[in-house]
């Protein structure tokens, strides 16, 4: 070998190990930075034997990172769920304390039964109809809760439609600065980087599905099928619900004018925040908003007065009312407009003995016409008819018939169980999750201990090549001595 051949040589493999200690110092520095991965300097042999490199990539595993946008999507959907649900759970409370509407129920059926034993007691007149007040107030407060719950995941559904846009404006750019780089040959692992990043930001809010193609340009769609990204972003819209009443399904989200939620979207999303709020708000509370409503209609029905007179008289509100005169035909949004009858609460000047007598809605509904003090037979009737087996509507989902205690039981119970099964999936997915990052980041992030070993191997080759030129240097210098 000539000693230019094996200069020549030695210099290539020189700056060819510089840009490698420039990558792991690259590496080093991006050490701890979300969405970082690992760049790998390409180096090739050249003719006269040494080294350069050609380009510098990034470790990439496309299943593994395929994996944990599809874990992010589902984590996303579970978890906007479950605290909905918390919320809800939250608000009802425990059947046993005082403040759900099964518990009372029970307290309101336990001073009605007091009442008929002393039927001539005004002061437990007065606390059958504070338990009323009191039962009222729960489904009042709890129909009130599942509308703000409704409302709030309408608005989050909002939010995270604007963040949607954001990122697809965001990540236009980053591609855009891939495709162009690619195209001249420069280094863009650091655009593919963020580029990542934010298609795992997107994963949050709905699902997608990545595609690459010629020169790293990257199309995005969702787990439905919509398009949302390709050259450009595509438009995703949203309008809220300026009022989302009883049983009320609430608008859809839009993909270039495709609905992707809600039960006619045309490409349904299958997972993501998106998904989580949409059937927090369209589906799962408005279950429990129907148990609460039929529990609210079934107390109307329970306590209603009858026609004494056989006269066929239609039934009108007794102790409970929506304020409309008349039963409710429907149960709709019965919980949030049930009251006690002012008619019976002497705190608006009511009569407390029309509860015992009857005759709230006039004679024909009276059953104590002569006034009896010790008559009960109406108290009876009325705690008869709370514990009677009713039907419900099996939209409600537990069960088409039960007394009235046993349904607002089951309500509690269904939503417990809504809850503890949105939390189990929750934890799952959480930890799918975990275990698909861990391993992304294994195959692609970067490991400080691994680095600084390459850089380690790097310097005592960077060491060698400088040797080898100040050998060559001399040898140059004594061939040239002599010639003189």
């Amino acid at each position: 070998m000539s000693l230019s051949v094996a200069f020549n040589a030695a210099r290539s493999s020189l700056f060819s190990t510089s840009s490698q200690i420039e990558t792991t110092a690259r590496n080093i520095s991006g050490a701890g930075q979300a969405g970082t991965s690992r760049k790998l300097a390409i180096t090739t042999t050249m003719g006269d034997g040494g080294a350069t490199v050609i380009s510098v990539s990034r470790a990439s595993d496309n299943a593994l990172f395929t994996r944990m946008l599809t874990a992010t999507s589902h984590t996303a959907d579970k978890q906007a769920l479950l605290n909905g649900l918390e919320r809800l759970q939250t608000t009802v409370g425990d059947p046993e304390s005082d403040a759900s509407p099964a518990a009372r129920l029970g307290a309101l059926s336990d001073a009605l039964a007091q009442y008929a034993n002393m039927p001539d007691d005004p002061s437990i007149a007065g606390e059958v109809v504070v338990k009323a007040q009191y039962l009222a107030t729960s489904l009042n407060t709890a129909a009130d809760a599942v509308h703000k719950v409704r409302t709030d995941a309408d608005t989050a559904m909002a939010r995270s439609v604007s963040r949607v846009n954001d990122l697809l404006k965001q990540f236009e750019v980053e591609n855009t600065t891939v495709v162009r780089g690619t195209a001249i040959g420069a280094d863009v692992t650091d655009a593919m980087d963020r580029r990542d990043t934010l298609l795992a930001s997107l994963a949050e809010e709905m699902g997608v599905t990545a595609i690459s193609r010629g020169n790293n340009d990257m199309l995005i769609y969702t787990d439905g099928g919509a398009t949302l990204f390709e050259t450009r972003p595509r438009t995703v819209s949203f309008t809220t619900t300026p009022v989302l009443t009883a049983g009320m399904t609430g608008r859809a989200v839009m993909v270039d004018g495709v609905s992707v939620t809600g039960d006619d979207a045309t490409m349904p999303l299958r997972s993501g925040r998106l998904v989580g709020l949409a059937e927090l708000r369209d589906r799962t509370s408005v279950v429990f908003e129907n148990q609460l409503d039929q529990m609210a209609q079934g107390l109307m029905s329970a306590f209603a007065e009858i026609d004494h007179t056989g006269g066929g008289a239609p039934d009108m509100p007794g102790l409970f009312t929506d304020g409309s005169g008349t039963l409710p035909a429907t149960s709709t949004g019965a919980a949030s407009r049930i009251a006690v009858n002012p008619a019976v609460d002497n705190a608006q000047g009511g009569t407390l003995t029309l509860l015992r007598d009857g005759g709230i809605n006039g004679a024909a509904y009276e059953a104590n016409a002569t006034g009896a003090a010790s008559f009960a037979d109406e108290i009876r009737r009325l705690h008869t008819s709370v514990s009677a087996v009713r039907t419900f509507d099996p939209a409600a989902e537990i069960g088409s018939s039960a007394s009235l205690a046993d349904f607002g039981q089951a309500s509690v119970g269904w939503l417990e169980g809504a809850r503890q099964a949105a939390s189990t999936k929750a934890e799952s997915e959480k930890a799918l999750l975990a275990h698909a990052s861990d391993a992304l980041s294994n195959a692609t992030g970067i490991n400080m201990d691994d680095e600084y070993a390459r850089q380690l191997e790097l310097e005592r080759s960077y060491q060698a090549s400088s040797k080898l030129i100040a050998i060559i240097n001399d040898l140059y210098d004594t061939l040239l001595q002599a010639v003189r």
